[in-house]
């Protein structure tokens, strides 16, 4: 892959805007955010405030640097592990996820300094990488559809209403859609707008998380949570958001070695906070740009509103929550990855690469690693002539 610029059009200014469109694209990735930060929570029983600071951070900082609405993430295979406590006999620690963050900084960092990760990015092909974005779109719309399921009627109601107001207004949409769902929280659980009523301001720093690991907590950290999500990791949140940027932003381009030193260095700040192993996925600018963000201020504006949070509100961030229901936030994750999956075309690709990039897809929705490979595989088959439709 190369340092693309694909032509896509855009009429984003190169300075952020701060307005009531950035800030509705702001909530475009919710659906991934929300779910995995309340399991590390309420599983692991990590620090909210370390967590949520560390994003809120990270936020604004490539909102600042890169000035497009550039994502910040869990990482999804290790957020699964946390989710279902899979592995083994081994209990998961806030320790070992912290472990994971500092090998995963470690693994980016020397991918970036050493020029590997853009070496390892030229590599793989356009139609190889167009079917790791179409597969990722596909996974997060299967895991909206699998969150909206619980109350499939009012999900279904919130998605075609969703659907049509984005025909007329992005910005309004989203805002709309928070706005029922909190509606719907509240009139679903009367007693949560008791509970509410309770929050109040409480100051508090997340606890430096370093001076407490051991050699066991980087050496599980690595083994059970960091190498496992590495393919995963470098398919959507390297070469995929790579590429995502540079075609819906072509004025402000990303290297793959910029992406690879940001995933290195926020991981290494979340860890350092006692936060959770983060990435830039693409999945999540499909998110922010599908309800309106054109530029970094939503990534900014998201950062501040994070922030707030895990420095006054740590406490109550279970609480408030419980105001996105997971119908709405499968709604959020669906669209998503709809105009992920649809930012994979390409009308110039011959049939055999519409193949490699159909069959990549279908490989990226189990593994996204796995998937790489054979789009590598099966485009060198066509370009020698061993593949014919």
């Amino acid at each position: 892959m190369q340092e693309r610029a694909d032509t896509a059009p855009t009429t984003a200014p190169t300075r952020n805007r701060y307005d009531l469109q950035e800030l509705a694209g702001a909530f475009g990735d919710l659906g991934t955010l929300i779910p995995f930060v309340v399991a590390y929570i309420s599983i692991v029983k990590m620090d909210p405030g370390g967590i949520l600071l560390a994003f809120g951070s990270a936020l604004i900082a490539v909102g600042l640097i890169y000035k497009t609405p550039f994502p910040v993430q869990p990482m999804k295979a290790i957020g699964a592990v946390a989710v279902t406590q899979g592995i083994g006999a081994v209990t998961l620690t806030p320790l070992m996820v912290a472990g994971a963050g500092v090998v995963t900084a470690a693994m980016w960092l020397f991918l970036a300094a050493t020029g590997l990760a853009r070496w390892i990015a030229n590599w793989i092909p356009r139609p190889a990488l167009l079917g790791v974005v179409m597969g990722l779109g596909f996974t997060f719309m299967l895991e909206g559809i699998r969150m909206m399921a619980g109350s499939w009627l009012i999900a279904a109601g919130l998605l075609a209403g969703t659907l049509l107001v984005m025909s007329r207004s992005k910005p309004a949409a989203m805002l709309l859609l928070l706005a029922i769902g909190a509606a719907i929280a509240l009139l679903g659980r009367p007693e949560l707008a008791a509970t509410l009523s309770l929050v109040k301001p409480a100051f508090q720093l997340p606890t430096f998380a370093w001076p407490a690991l051991s050699g066991q907590d980087l050496w599980l950290g690595m083994l059970l949570l960091a190498l496992p999500q590495l393919p995963l990791t470098f398919g959507n949140a390297f070469v995929a958001i790579t590429e995502e940027n540079n075609r819906l932003f072509p004025d402000r381009p990303v290297t793959a070695r910029q992406v690879a030193y940001s995933t290195g260095f926020l991981n290494l700040w979340s860890s350092a906070l006692g936060g959770i192993p983060m990435c830039h996925g693409a999945g999540g600018m499909a998110g922010h740009v599908k309800f309106g963000a054109r530029t970094g201020g939503s990534s900014v504006m998201l950062g501040i509103a994070l922030t707030v949070l895990a420095l006054f509100f740590a406490g109550s961030v279970d609480t408030l929550f419980q105001l996105f229901p997971p119908a709405v936030l499968g709604v959020v994750l669906f669209i998503a990855g709809a105009e992920l999956a649809l930012s994979s075309r390409d009308p110039r690709a011959e049939k055999e690469d519409r193949f490699v990039v159909i069959a990549t897809a279908a490989f990226a929705v189990l593994h996204v690693g796995v998937a790489v490979l054979f789009g590598v595989a099966a485009h060198v088959a066509s370009k020698r002539g061993w593949l014919k439709f």
